[in-house]
């Protein structure tokens, strides 16, 4: 190949190999009062709903004694692992974000064990995969996600489920009892495997042990099953350090308490309600984070005017998001009924004395946003339109906000490109500058195979510290996606200008991405096969009015369908799928009945076919789709 290197503008930075948890929370005789650096009072993450703080070194205490009893198992858990016994035990994570998942994630690094995160809204068989090909030796569980494991487990045959189910409560922490699901007795909780003991330090992974497997999240690839993609302590320990350089100005939380800190001098607080079972929000809410002493408040799911209070309540500065997310901020309206008096909250235009009314607020007017300085979007392209109606939606609130983004995907752990706030409205949907220490190449042609039409673009193909160490039990998939000589292939097709500023045009490869999850069409068409009365199937993903792709299935009946029961037809295959899927990958684009499929001679879906007449079909069932411009 001949195409041009490009490099970033940002120097390279040292790296460090070692394991993530001696990277993040490591500490040294002499100062014993630091954890990773930074002050072991110093607030870590900060639950939203509860305000309850755990602090750095909590945080590695629980995560030290929660890795001892991984070792040394109590008797209920002591069962053969799945895997081989050659590889170091792995621990499945299924939850949606708490509090008590940095535990989980950084206990499971502490004793040296692999985490593979699942995706919370998996049903019984979506988890069946990644439980046996990551041959997982426990599950840790969230209260309410007990069913779907023990269904799970029922659907392999597993006879004692109690020897390999930990039941993740929170509640020994908060508070807050956790909610009782049926059937729970006699399975071991967090909290039973805490206090049993600490180790003293760490399990080592320096020098060429750095990789060694850490993370193992799924990425679903084009073809076939989900993945798992070996993520490395040295990739994540990279990401992090390669990162840093981008957020030069961060101010470190030094204190116990946000409180002990206010005014321009205070910290830096990390807000977003991405999950932490996808990279990205593993390492831009969880480990980044703790690597520059910033606390990150925990949330789970989004509610527009909930997720503002905690803005508010917490004086977040940075908000990590996706591009659905401000989608809703830059729409949003509501009407709220104000109460003012001599001690209330000054509301703009209303006089000062005691007064009730009714008038259109947003959600900006009614709560104090005027901590944040920084949004960051990811996990799907964000167009030049969005950033500047976000960016006016904060200023008619009075406030002053960046909106950024980046690009990356799990198998680069995450981070390829991000736009450096002081140039985020210079080249607004722009995804920045590639990180430091990496190489990029835009690559038009592949052995022969012309990759893009668009002028100037090419694949984005990737090499340096943070690419994937392979995909888990496929080695014909990880040849696919790495050349031999490291160049990872993103299957996405960008151009850059001449500042050095890359931005995504198109994706080569054919996965859908639904508010920031991935969606492989041939998974969809597969199941769509299984029906009885459907002959032939392809899915693709349309564009929605929430800046998200919906999952859109072209399905040929088996037998002719009668015009006057068309939709009832579609409408009992869609109800199908969506009783067979996780809730993002139900078809929410509709359904086309159509004649035939169009496909190449070689069999090949002709998906660009497709995507050319989405506007003049006739669709059943389909919400909120425009046209993609």
């Amino acid at each position: 190949m001949n195409e041009q290197v490009f490099r970033s503008s940002l120097l390279p930075v040292p790296l460090s190999r070692r394991s993530i948890f001696t990277h993040l929370l490591g500490t040294f005789p002499t100062t014993p009062h630091l954890v990773g650096g930074f002050p072991a009072s110093s607030p870590a993450f900060i639950d939203a709903a509860t305000g309850v703080t755990i602090s750095r070194g909590q945080l590695r205490s629980f995560a030290l004694q929660l890795a001892h009893s991984l070792i040394n198992l109590p008797e209920p858990l002591r069962h053969q692992p799945n895997g081989s016994t050659t590889t170091r035990p792995t621990v499945l994570i299924f939850s949606p974000n708490s509090i008590v998942w940095p535990i989980m994630a950084l206990g499971a690094s502490a004793a040296g064990f692999t985490a593979t995160l699942a995706n919370s809204g998996y049903n019984p068989g979506e988890l069946k995969h990644q439980y046996v090909d990551a041959g997982a030796h426990l599950i840790f569980v969230h209260p309410s996600l007990l069913d779907t494991v023990k269904n799970m487990l029922t659907s392999i045959g597993c006879s004692d489920m109690h020897s390999r189910v930990i039941v993740a409560t929170s509640g020994w922490l908060t508070g807050v009892p956790d909610t009782e699901i049926s059937g729970a007795s006699g399975f071991i909780r967090l909290e039973n495997l805490l206090g049993r003991g600490q180790l003293s330090c760490e399990v080592n992974f320096d020098g060429e042990r750095s990789e060694e497997t850490a993370y193992l999240c799924y990425s679903s690839g084009t073809t076939g099953k989900p993945k798992g993609v070996q993520t490395t302590h040295y990739n994540v320990t990279s990401v992090v350090d390669m990162t840093k350089p981008l957020w030069p100005n961060t101010r470190p939380c030094l204190t116990a308490s946000l409180a002990e800190v206010t005014g321009p001098e205070q910290p830096d607080i990390a807000l977003g309600s991405l999950p932490y079972f996808h990279i990205y929000g593993l390492v831009t809410l969880l480990l980044l984070p703790i690597a520059l002493c910033t606390p990150s408040v925990v949330t789970s799911g989004f509610v527009l005017e909930t997720f503002f209070k905690a803005v508010e309540k917490y004086r977040a500065t940075g908000l990590v998001l996706v591009p659905p997310i401000l989608t809703v901020f830059a729409r949003h309206e509501g009407r709220y009924r104000l109460f003012h008096s001599e001690t209330g909250r000054r509301w703009p235009g209303i006089q000062r004395k005691q007064v009730e009314l009714t008038c259109s607020f947003t959600a900006f007017d009614k709560c104090d946003l005027s901590s944040v300085r920084t949004v960051l979007s990811g996990a799907a392209p964000l167009s030049r339109d969005l950033v500047l109606a976000v960016k006016k939606r904060f200023e008619g609130a009075g406030y002053n906000v960046t909106v950024t983004q980046g690009y990356g995907l799990t198998e680069t752990s995450p981070i390829v490109f991000i736009l450096p706030d002081k140039h985020a409205y210079h080249h607004p949907g722009s995804v920045g500058v590639a990180l430091p220490n990496l190489e990029v190449r835009l690559v038009r042609e592949d052995n022969g195979e012309v990759l893009t039409d668009i002028e100037g673009g090419g694949e984005v193909w990737v090499r340096g510290p943070t690419v994937m160490k392979g995909y888990l039990n496929n080695s014909s998939a990880t040849a696919a996606a790495i050349t031999d000589d490291g160049w990872l292939k993103t299957g996405d097709i960008a151009i850059c200008n001449k500042d050095g500023f890359f931005t995504i045009v198109d994706r080569r490869k054919e996965l859908i991405k639904y508010k920031g999850f991935q969606v492989p069409p041939a998974e969809l068409e597969s199941l769509l096969l299984q029906h009885p009365d459907v002959a032939d199937a392809a899915v693709i993903g349309v564009l929605s009015t929430e800046t998200t792709e919906l999952p859109r299935a072209y399905v040929v009946p088996a037998r002719a369908v009668a015009k006057e029961k068309a939709e009832t037809f579609a409408l009992g295959i869609q109800k199908w799928v969506a009783q067979r899927v996780a809730p993002h990958k139900k078809l929410r684009g509709g359904i086309v009945l159509v004649e035939h499929i169009p496909k190449s001679a070689s069999g090949k879906i002709l998906r660009r076919e497709l995507r050319g007449r989405t506007a003049s079909d006739m669709v059943y069932g389909q919400i909120g789709v425009r046209a993609k411009l």
